[in-house]
């Protein structure tokens, strides 16, 4: 009963979609997983998760708010999204789509549901687990405000400033640092071939999903910048993705496409 309210849920909050099918990933992905978390906590009364389905409700409505406000609030950013998004697609895509989100949310957050079901104690992994996932909303939180501020300032350039210094897409490493801690927290009690398949397959599809959209960030800043020597420079000098590690690029990797 407990997964099927959950999978209701995502339904219900993932169906933003349908106004337009680039709000499963966005709005649709940030408020399901607070939405999940949320109905953990509602539903399971397990103490025992409280602190990383609080982490995942902050993170959720977090970067749903931060996303919906900018579709509200930035006419340039609409018009270049108009530009970018076909909205041309059939009922048959969209509804493709649709169900993929909704598997993937929940396979994303399922390490948090099957330790609840468990009702086992804090252990390392969760802590470990934990940690990781402060640090990367954390780093995902402050790589989008250096970025807003930087684009407030001078719009017309790319952001190589704070934790864009490091690493070209910070933020795309910041939610993998929080889904790693997600995995990790419950590597101790998965215990059937399901659960290990389940959350194997949220932790890999999103981290698919972060090289894929760094891939597409990458060329669509290559086009923009791309006649820019100052950009050739920063692009030639620093990671695109886990900072200190040498991966400049990912465009030439054409299954990077989601």
């Amino acid at each position: 009963m407990n997964v099927f309210i959950i999978f209701l849920v995502i339904t219900v909050i993932s169906a933003v979609g349908f106004i337009k099918y680039v709000y499963y990933f966005s709005l649709g992905y940030g408020f399901s997983i607070a939405g999940i978390a949320i109905t953990i906590l509602i539903l399971m009364h397990e103490s025992k998760v409280s602190v990383m389905c609080i982490l995942l409700i902050l993170y959720g409505l977090r970067l749903g708010g931060y996303l919906l406000m900018r579709e509200i609030k930035s006419e340039k950013y609409r018009k270049f999204m108009n530009g970018e998004i076909k909205e041309n697609v059939s009922l048959t895509v969209k509804l493709s789509i649709w169900a993929g989100c909704i598997l993937l949310y929940f396979c994303q957050c399922s390490p948090i549901f099957f330790r609840a079901e468990s009702g086992k104690n804090m252990d390392i992994f969760y802590i470990a687990g934990i940690i990781l996932a402060v640090v990367g909303i954390f780093f995902e939180s402050l790589a989008d405000f250096q970025k807003s501020r930087a684009k407030s300032e001078n719009s017309g350039r790319f952001v190589d400033t704070g934790l864009y210094k490091i690493v070209r897409c910070p933020n795309y490493f910041g939610e993998i640092l929080l889904w790693t801690g997600v995995f990790i927290s419950g590597i101790n009690i998965y215990s059937s071939f399901v659960q290990w398949i389940c959350a194997l397959a949220g932790y890999i599809g999103i981290i698919y999903v972060m090289f894929s959209g760094t891939r597409r960030l990458e060329i669509r800043q290559d086009k923009i910048y791309g006649c820019d020597t100052e950009y050739i420079e920063y692009i030639k000098n620093t990671p695109i993705i886990i900072p200190f590690l040498p991966i400049y690029s990912v465009k030439k990797y054409k299954w990077l496409v989601a």
